[in-house]
């Protein structure tokens, strides 16, 4: 790769990393301040409804009624515990906004090195099946914080939201990545799934980074 494209590198992913803290910034401030009003209302009643009436079913199995936290004596479901929780939630969120950052930094090398690939560089063969695997590692983890975090306590309200766009987009770049993973195998015996393979690890870009852009705003 030559100096110019590695300094276009870091310049795009520098820029990524300042806009995205700085809105990660007033996100936390936001659920810090949800968070303790939820806190309070929790410390002032029992009888607040602890759960929210809708949420996922991968946290279903971890954080509902019968999930496999409430096993412990710790996540016993109680107001006190339901607290504890939603500090717990908190770091996920966090984790899950770098995680994010980081994965759309490594799908934008990824995209300029494949590019080049597609192209008859060969010799960065062993350094795009790297960044493939660095990506799908910052890809899933991101998703699972996300998947396995504690419910909230309100439901979403009705109607169009940001999250509930986020969450549609989530269903569009998760396809995506598993269409790009399971494409990949099979290029170098057939390749004429090239355009297949690019436009699903495209797709799987574009529908993630306006997942991250909408939650933003």
């Amino acid at each position: 790769m030559k100096k110019n494209e590695r300094k276009h590198i870091i310049i795009v992913t520098l820029f990524i990393l300042i806009f995205s803290s700085v809105h990660a910034q007033k996100t936390d401030t936001i659920i810090s301040l949800e968070d303790t009003n939820l806190l309070n209302e929790l410390s002032d009643t029992t009888e607040i409804k602890l759960l929210p009436d809708k949420f996922l079913f991968t946290q279903k199995i971890f954080w509902g009624k019968k999930g496999v936290m409430r096993n412990f004596e710790s996540f016993k479901l109680n107001p006190e515990n339901r607290a504890k929780e939603l500090k717990i939630r908190e770091v996920f969120f966090k984790a899950h906004q770098i995680t994010g950052l980081l994965t759309t930094a490594g799908m934008i090398a990824q995209g300029i090195v494949g590019s080049k690939l597609y192209n008859g560089d060969y010799k960065l063969k062993e350094l795009h099946e790297g960044l493939a695997a660095t990506v799908n590692i910052l890809y899933f983890t991101t998703a699972s914080l996300a998947l396995f975090a504690p419910p909230k306590i309100i439901s979403e309200h009705k109607g169009y939201s940001s999250i509930k766009i986020h969450r549609a987009l989530a269903i569009v770049h998760l396809s995506s990545m598993i269409a790009t993973n399971i494409l990949s195998f099979y290029i170098e015996d057939n390749p004429k799934l090239k355009p297949y393979h690019k436009a699903a690890a495209f797709t799987a870009f574009g529908s993630f980074l306006a997942a991250e852009v909408i939650i933003k705003f």
